[in-house]
């Protein structure tokens, strides 16, 4: 009776232990599912109170809040500090746990949170100098006044907000994973800057290369890897005069390569991208300019932006911003827009370097050894011990690696070097903004832009003076041609970066002669620029397609660029599917394979959501390119890349007796017409053994997939899948879960109107009706107006509900 009596009271006692302790990925089921802590209380009813109001203490006036029927926030204060004090406020109370996730991975605190097993990602995110950089960052921030209260009040907003939480309220992200919402600290808004420039320019391909140089010679690497693509239309339209005196540019010294065995890498992801461009009111039906952005980033539930307008004496800016830094990142005022688009500028070099003993205290450098720095990484792991990780800090930077760590994103990263990184500089990108929404005209645009460092920026402008201009921007080291395209010698002084090119040299173009500017991610200027920025940047065909649609419209209204913006068109299939086509023998094609082959030849070259060629076309063109390709650089413990796309085009189109395209590990020798038939049909194969018989699920909607994930992939938590039509090379760009994450046109005038759109919601929380309201509307590639309020009261505005903070 006393062992029976004994696990009656143990069991109800372990049960009730293991109901609330985490254990792995399960959350603690009882908290959980508490009716008065758990998930539950994170359910929402769409309507909401009308009208609250709260006594805050830190903010030095009333402010008062309007929040809209997306539930976009009007804020309105009577000052700077109380105008971004409400901004983090506000944001906190719909985005606590996205920050707070963003900024802890980007710092290396994973492991603080889910325990051992994010160990390893911590330590790349530590080593890469994320946490290094964000410090130098807040440095740049700390040294402004403005942008220091800025910060200040914006942190203090955000700390406001998590005071008012009970541990009922958290999001329902720290009940999954058990754990509080900590403190804001100014270091989380420079972290998040930082992750942006790890997202867009982190990207590098001197690995490969180095190991192409070794095995091919300079020769056949030149011809391969060209300095400039075949086609092209760059941002800065050919022929355009450069008003300046270059610097002198450093000399190229002895080329220094190095073969990286056992080293596995990845090549940069196509889809890390964006489109903007602004058209003159020379060409538009209102005689004002008009401006469309739409960045291309990984989808996100909750949304990488979250929309808000900001006024307070002297601004009155509406846009995006990002949750976790103060300010409005691309949007509009009543007298200018702007907008932005990635550069993809050489920025991230690494450097070989020579210890003298595996003390690591000293390296060799301009003929002498030289002390390290060593920053010691305290990284705690719940329910286990902190470990400390020692870095190795050169004048470079880090040596981010000595041994190859088991672990895939840090595979493109080589051991023993140190990375030298723009996002390590001292900066303060607050400051472009903070003017940017404040200004007024094209002086100020370009006054604004120099303080903008990393990640560099094509950002493009328009006013109501009828000024438009595109300037790609950053803070660009100054360098001999094609420096960091392979892996430098960190010995010798003749590699370094030799000081930067003046921000009021970087190239840009105002009101042309062509009445339009634009960017997508291609080359920034023609070869005539006196600067190197980089060697490669992201294929033409977007970028010529826009210019070749807006070369022919006139009357342009915010429709027109809407449907541009969902172009899916393909320049790469009206390149070269006609060619493949005539180099297909049908007589040998099966069934299924003639049929996909009629869907060929009736194509249009869009990627719409229907089209069964458009699937074909995608997936062929992968399958060649391997087929030509993988036979020379593919080699174990060799990590290389494949030439550009565009280097693939030339070939099909201009060379079709290549070398290349004969496989150098079979006795025959094959030819572009071999490969073209032998792709093809595996192409159809694969299709058919996926999907079944050729119909409804090949089509590209089907194929593709597109859907936004939940930011930490957690299941149930994302969108369904989205039948749309888009295409990485198209201007709808659109991946799986990669795309245009916020569309906005803005139409300029005596009063500006805009429209916007991005996939999600406002809300953070999955059990709110604003957590994914747009996504359909945006998948529909339809714009919601933007209600760009003077006043509190403006009734041009849905109001749903408003918020009064009090000061104490």
């Amino acid at each position: 009776m006393k062992i029976k009596a004994f696990f009656c009271m143990a069991i109800p006692v372990l049960l009730v232990f293991a109901l609330n302790t985490k254990f792995g990925d399960i959350p603690p089921i009882l908290k959980f599912i508490n009716p008065f802590h758990g998930f539950w209380q994170n359910a929402e009813k769409k309507s909401v109170t009308k009208n609250k109001e709260i006594k805050i203490s830190g903010t030095k006036d009333n402010i008062e809040i309007a929040f809209d029927d997306r539930m976009i926030p009007h804020i309105f204060a009577k000052n700077d500090y109380d105008l971004y004090f409400a901004q983090g406020f506000v944001t906190a109370k719909h985005r606590l746990w996205q920050m707070d996730f963003q900024t802890r991975f980007a710092a290396g605190r994973i492991s603080e949170v889910v325990g051992e097993k994010a160990i390893e990602v911590d330590r790349y995110q530590r080593r890469m100098g994320m946490l290094y950089g964000a410090e130098q960052s807040l440095k740049g921030m700390m040294d402004d006044p403005k942008s220091k209260e800025m910060i200040l009040a914006y942190t203090a907003g955000i700390n406001a907000y998590i005071k008012t939480l009970k541990k009922e309220n958290y999001p329902l992200e720290f009940k999954l994973l058990d754990y509080s919402p900590e403190e804001w600290t100014p270091i989380k808004c420079a972290l998040l800057l930082k992750q942006m420039s790890a997202v867009l320019a982190m990207g590098s391909d001197e690995f490969y290369m180095s190991n192409i140089l070794n095995k091919f010679g300079p020769e056949v690497t030149a011809d391969l890897f060209p300095d400039y693509p075949f086609r092209e239309d760059p941002i800065i339209p050919v022929g355009t005069k450069w008003e300046f005196t270059p610097l002198p540019i450093p000399p190229v010294p002895e080329v220094f390569s190095e073969t990286l065995s056992n080293i596995r890498t990845r090549q940069k992801e196509e889809g890390i991208g964006s489109n903007n461009w602004a058209v003159g009111g020379q060409k538009t039906a209102s005689g004002y300019p008009i401006l469309a952005n739409d960045p291309h980033l990984d989808l996100t539930l909750p949304s990488i932006w979250y929309q808000i307008q900001l006024n307070a004496p002297g601004i009155n800016s509406y846009g995006v911003s990002l949750p976790g830094a103060p300010g409005v990142i691309a949007g509009f005022n009543k007298d200018i827009a702007w907008g932005v688009t990635n550069v993809a500028a050489d920025v991230l070099d690494f450097y070989k370097i020579k210890f003298k003993d595996n003390s690591y205290k000293e390296y060799w450098y301009e003929n002498k050894w030289n002390p390290t720095q060593p920053r010691y990484e305290e990284i705690k792991i719940r329910g286990g011990q902190t470990k400390i990780d020692t870095v190795y800090y050169t004048h470079h930077g880090p040596v981010v690696y000595l041994e190859k760590p088991n672990y895939s994103k840090a595979n493109n990263v080589p051991t023993g070097s140190a990375l030298r990184w723009i996002a390590h500089e001292k900066s303060n990108e607050l400051m472009t903004f903070y003017r940017l929404n404040r200004g007024k005209n094209y002086n100020d645009y370009r006054e604004a832009l120099t303080y903008f460092t990393a990640p560099a920026q094509n950002f493009v402008f328009a006013s109501n003076e009828n000024d438009i201009a595109i300037t790609p921007n950053g803070k660009f080291p100054l360098k001999y041609k094609n420096q960091g395209k392979f892996i430098l010698d960190g010995s010798r002084k003749d590699n370094d970066w030799q000081g930067w090119i003046p921000s009021n040299q970087n190239p840009t173009v105002k009101n042309p002669p062509r009445n339009f500017v634009s960017s997508a991610n291609q080359s920034s200027t023609d070869k005539t620029y006196p600067y190197y920025i980089n060697w490669e940047f992201s294929p033409y065909e977007r970028g010529k397609r826009i210019n070749d649609k807006l070369a022919q419209m006139n009357k342009i209204t915010v429709d027109s660029m809407q449907n541009l913006q969902m172009d899916s068109y393909s320049i790469l299939a009206e390149n070269v599917v006609n060619i493949l086509t005539s180099k297909v023998d049908v007589s040998k094609l099966n069934a299924t394979q003639k049929e996909a082959f009629k869907e060929l030849e009736k194509w249009n070259k869009n990627f719409t959501a229907n089209s069964i060629a458009g699937s074909v076309f995608d997936l062929w063109f992968k399958i060649l390119t391997n087929e030509i390709w993988k036979d020379e650089f593919e080699v174990k413990d060799v990590p290389m890349r494949f030439p550009s796309r565009d280097r693939t085009v030339e070939l099909i189109i201009n060379a079709p007796t290549s070398k290349w395209f004969d496989k150098t590990n079979t006795p025959t020798i094959e030819t572009l017409e071999t490969l073209v038939n032998s792709s093809y049909k595996a192409t159809c194969d694969s299709l058919e053994k996926k999907y079944g018989a050729i119909g409804e699920k090949w089509q590209w909607g089907h194929v593709k997939n597109t859907h936004v994930p939940h930011l930490a992939k957690v299941k149930g938590l994302g969108s369904e899948i989205l039948n749309i039509g888009g295409y990485k090379g198209t201007v709808n760009a659109l991946s799986e879960t990669n795309g245009p994450s916020w569309r906005m046109v803005i139409a300029l005038g005596k009063t500006p109107t805009g429209y916007g759109v991005f996939p999600g919601g406002q809300s953070g929380n999955p059990g709110s009706f604003y957590y994914n309201d747009m996504t359909q509307k945006w998948a529909n590639g339809e714009l919601y107006s933007l209600f760009y309020m003077d006043n509190i009261n403006d009734s041009k505005a849905t109001i749903i509900s408003r918020l009064k903070i009090k000061s104490k």
